[in-house]
């Protein structure tokens, strides 16, 4: 089956057990039409860039799922239709990556990661 990633955010007046509310809801719908949910995330509130429905803030929420093309249309359509719903964004992926997604992990972790071994750019740009 192919491999999706999913983000959601939640409005920012729900508590923080029910946006997990909200991921074991969507989780069981995925299950109830084929799929499996590999990992979920709870990346709790946090400020957006722009308002969405005069909010500033808004629990966000990660799932790694392996699913029919169907389940996944079946839960986004749900979660588009919900109240407390306010963003959905799905990926198809090639691969789940091991381990914490990159807002999971310490910002240590993150700048020693890949930005460590890159190759001398030549100095400043702007002459």
């Amino acid at each position: 089956m192919p491999l999706y990633e999913h983000v959601f955010i939640a409005r920012q007046d729900l508590s923080n057990a029910q946006a997990e509310g909200l991921i074991e809801h969507f989780s069981a719908v995925l299950s109830d039409n084929g799929g499996k949910v590999v990992e979920n995330e709870y990346w709790g509130v946090k400020t957006m860039a722009y308002k969405i429905n005069k909010n500033r803030k808004g629990h966000y929420a990660f799932l790694r799922s392996d699913a029919p093309a169907g389940a996944v249309q079946e839960m986004e359509r749900l979660m588009r239709l919900h109240e407390d719903v306010m963003r959905v964004l799905t990926v198809k992926v090639e691969e789940h990556n091991e381990g914490p997604s990159v807002q999971m992990q310490k910002r240590d972790d993150r700048e020693r990661g890949d930005r460590g071994d890159r190759p001398d750019r030549g100095g400043d740009r702007r002459r």
